[in-house]
């Protein structure tokens, strides 16, 4: 191309809701002759394809607009679907739309033209305002003309209480997620950075993305979730033990949960024992469905930050060896455990469960986490346990005196203990007794040391799926005979533009 393709990366608060760059962006993407594709958005209008129509030279680039806003209409172009907001929607309207231009324009046109098919269906806010505003949007296109296909998909929640307001800022992203599909489909990681070009978190959250395809057949789509729970422009992301990007309310919704937190570095047997024991006593309260909990290690962003950045291959340790364990796992930034009950159950209306060591529970007892909420320690136990919440409290060994410490000994301060009581009383804070005592002794940071100063006997502390990927992998500084671990990974450095890491709730 002749033309300069840089855009302008300032604060996502520019004025006129960054009006100047959505434009410039959109006209690039027209002035391109090797582009050209069909739009179909449902729900909020045709707000993406609008900026193209708008800055000129849409005749290039658009060979289909269309909104098939009838649920018949809809069912007839591409089958039934149970929930029309839904990814297997936005599937249905890529698969379709992208076909239709191949059989309809490659034969004439494909030996210089890669052709693309954006679609988007979305709930905006309704005239009561009652609805849950969210969406799905996605881009299927080729790289270069004949190529095979790639994807992107995105999921976004709208922040906006106005229904213009929202369906301007469903019109930016979809223009950045264009743009960042033709031109930045070679750097994923700024490709994912520029998607809230224009926009701010007050604005839309995105909150998943995958990546799919011959141009992101190198992409970890953990990496990538990871990358946007780091940028702020989601609180948490989640992605299963394949390392299948997720999203949370399609995996929760109508689905008893239960939350193992931890560094998991390693994952060693107290984690596989301590969730087992949760999830037995889980199934046994009334209304829970063994066979529908859902199981998340979620490790917190502070726990995987260290001097500002997060060390990559660390965190692929980490998520490898938890999927060799079959864990789905969930990346926050909810430090505080009230943040994490109360995003649990936005997505699930069914009972949820926490299981965390004796130690952990001491920690959340004590007063001093909770200065900056005007109610203190009160404040934030009413927002944890609003929801009849369980706390499963697994055993501490002292190794020295041999003695446990349980929910029934444990050294709460004078001033939290009737809170503390009384939450034990109610059956909020339960123990976990069906606990294997023979993992009791195994303390994970210990368990590091000896991987990292080649002590064999680390094995003994570990499943061994977890064993073999860290010998495999070489994670965790491990070393076979006399060779040298892996060289790190370079860090994820901050975003370089101007972003709030959490939000406030």
């Amino acid at each position: 191309m002749s033309w300069n393709t840089s855009i302008h990366r300032g604060s996502n608060n520019e004025p006129n809701g960054g009006r100047p760059q959505t434009e410039r962006k959109a006209l690039l993407v027209n002035l391109d002759q090797r582009r050209y594709g069909s739009f179909a958005e449902i729900g909020a209008g045709q707000e993406v394809v609008r900026w193209f129509f708008q800055v000129g030279g849409a005749a290039g680039t658009i060979a289909k607009s269309m909104s098939a806003y009838d649920m018949a209409v809809s069912d007839s172009i591409y089958g039934e679907c149970r929930r029309y907001v839904s990814r297997q929607r936005l599937e249905d309207m890529l698969a379709h739309e992208h076909q239709l231009n191949l059989d309809r324009l490659r034969e004439t046109r494909g030996d210089s033209t890669a052709f693309f098919a954006f679609a988007d269906t979305v709930s905006a806010r309704n005239y009561h305002g009652t609805n849950d505003c969210h969406g799905w949007m996605g881009i299927r296109f080729q790289a270069h003309p004949r190529d095979q296909d790639s994807q992107i998909i995105i999921h976004v929640r709208m922040m906006e209480e106005d229904n213009a307001a929202q369906q301007e800022a469903i019109g930016i992203v979809g223009v950045n997620l264009i743009f960042g599909a033709f031109f930045l489909s070679h750097e994923p990681e700024q490709l994912v950075e520029s998607l809230l070009d224009g926009l701010n978190r007050r604005r839309i959250e995105i909150d998943m993305i995958e990546f799919s395809g011959i141009a992101f057949r190198h992409v970890d789509n953990r990496v990538m979730s990871l990358r946007l729970v780091q940028l702020g422009y989601t609180d948490a992301a989640m992605f299963s033990a394949k390392g299948e990007v997720l999203q949370a309310s399609e995996v929760l919704y109508k689905k008893p949960v239960l939350v193992e937190r931890g560094s998991f570095r390693p994952v060693t047997y107290v984690n596989t024992d301590m969730l087992r024991a949760a999830q037995e006593k889980f199934a046994k309260e009334p209304g829970v469905d063994a066979d529908q909990i859902v199981t998340l290690a979620e490790i917190t962003m502070r726990n995987l930050t260290a001097n500002g950045e997060v060390d990559l291959r660390d965190f692929l340790a980490r998520a490898e060896t938890l999927a060799a364990c079959g864990m789905t796992v969930l990346i926050s930034n909810y430090f505080e455990y009230y943040r994490l009950a109360y995003y649990l159950a936005k997505h699930s209306k069914q009972k949820i469960a926490l299981t965390m060591g004796a130690a952990s529970l001491l920690e959340l007892m004590d007063e001093k986490y909770y200065t900056t909420l005007e109610g203190g320690i009160l404040e934030s136990f009413g927002r944890l346990f609003k929801n009849d919440l369980k706390l499963y409290i697994y055993p501490l060994l002292n190794r020295q005196s041999n003695e446990l410490t349980t929910i029934h000994n444990l050294n709460v301060e004078p001033g939290t203990r009737k809170l503390y009581d009384y939450l034990v009383d109610k059956g909020n804070i339960e123990a976990l007794d069906s606990f294997d005592p023979e993992h009791l002794k195994t303390f994970s940071r210990e368990v590091l040391k000896q991987i990292q100063n080649g002590d064999p006997s680390w094995v003994e502390h570990v499943p061994p799926e977890v064993a073999e990927v860290i010998q495999r992998r070489g994670f965790f500084g491990y070393r076979k005979g006399k060779g040298h671990s892996p060289a790190p990974l370079p860090p994820i450095a901050q975003p370089s533009v101007n972003v709030v890491l959490s939000a406030p709730h």
